[in-house]
């Protein structure tokens, strides 16, 4: 195999990044805090358009620190989409509390805003409403808030985003990462930008946003010795990673412009395939390019892609199919299992090159 290997959504880093980085290292901030970590969060909530924002060491530590803002404790319930990566249900868990799956749309392959409307009404008429509602932005295109607000708000149930895959995207001019009571960003590796790992909580909200700092730092008192009052946790990112943040937020339109591309092109090239459908109401930003093709030919295209070196993965397996969560209350599901049954996500990194996209529609040709 002499071909070199394409990967579904690597990093993409260079000159800018390594100088931020190596700048960082001579100043020796290195960790946990220095003037990068404050500069990397002044950059994300100014590009979200929120007052606050905290850096932290992962996406699923930004979740775990929002639920906890919102109140959510043992016993609790909170409505999470079924169709997401398992970290977002794992951080309710985190807490003791339970999720309750809800099914996708088609419209937009996001969390069913009807169904969470009905899930809120048939639970306030029992008197067990949940604590929270997360919805995710799926594969970089923001759900549908207006009517997920709305219910959330008749009920008076917080609404979390995850916007771990959206950053840069938009709902009706609203930056991903901008509604409910926080938001979540994740620069894991494979993300739209990549700080070495990390993620962030973005809020309007300061009471938020004091706490998760307070929290993510051990939830030590500003005293001279160390004084703890609450049970706090390890989050905080360092700063050496926020200066390679701060690099790749320079380039996030750059990025998003070459992801883009990458989808039209493998629309234009494999006009069989039916691609994940952009909504009217947002912009995406087309952190991966995904389509529905027949269940067998899905597997076939993973083993012949893989053969000549091409990484692609099925799309997420729905949370309410998974073993670890298979007691839990699930709304609808039928939607997310056919998702998962026929979804191809293809390679999309900001660095692929022409020669690469035409290697992977050459590969489902001959495949």
């Amino acid at each position: 195999m002499t071909d070199t290997r394409i990967y579904l959504s690597p990093p993409d880093v260079g000159d800018l990044e390594r100088k931020l980085l190596l700048d960082a290292f001579d100043s020796n901030w290195v960790a946990p805090v220095g003037p990068d970590l404050d500069a990397f969060e002044e950059q994300v909530a100014e590009l979200v358009g929120v007052r606050h924002a905290v850096a932290l060491s992962s996406g699923t530590a930004a979740l775990h620190l929002a639920l906890i803002a919102a109140g959510v404790r043992r016993g609790d319930t909170v409505l999470v989409p079924s169709f997401t990566f398992a970290a977002t249900a794992n951080a309710v868990v985190y807490l003791g509390a339970r999720p309750v799956f809800v099914d996708s749309t088609p419209d937009s392959w996001n969390v069913d805003p009807e169904l969470v409307a009905e899930e809120l009404r048939v639970r306030a008429g029992r008197g067990t409403l949940p604590r929270a509602v997360i919805a995710v932005d799926m594969y970089g295109q923001c759900a549908d808030y207006d009517p997920l607000l709305e219910a959330c708000d008749r009920y008076g149930v917080p609404l979390i985003e995850d916007a771990a895959e959206a950053l840069g995207a938009t709902y009706r001019n609203q930056p991903a990462g901008s509604f409910g009571l926080a938001g979540v960003l994740s620069f894991n590796g494979n993300k739209i930008i990549t700080s070495g790992g990390g993620g962030m909580l973005v809020t309007d909200d300061g009471r938020v946003a004091k706490q998760a700092k307070h929290l993510s730092t051990q939830a030590r008192e500003p005293v001279a010795h160390y004084e703890h009052r609450a049970i706090g946790y390890n989050y905080r990112l360092s700063n050496l990673l926020a200066a390679v943040g701060r690099g790749q937020v320079q380039r996030l339109e750059q990025m998003i412009a070459a992801r883009k591309a990458t989808f039209e092109y493998y629309r234009r090239e494999l006009p069989e395939f039916e691609f994940m459908p952009i909504a009217g109401y947002g912009v995406p930003n087309y952190w991966l390019t995904c389509a529905l093709v027949d269940a067998d030919d899905r597997d076939r295209l993973l083993t012949t892609l893989n053969a000549r070196n091409i990484e692609a993965r099925p799309a997420w397996k729905p949370m309410h199919l998974q073993p670890v969560f298979q007691d839990c209350v699930t709304r609808g599901g039928g939607v997310s299992a056919d998702l998962f049954r026929r979804g191809l996500c293809l390679p999309s990194g900001s660095a692929l090159t022409e020669h690469d996209r035409k290697r992977v529609v050459d590969a489902i040709r001959e495949g």
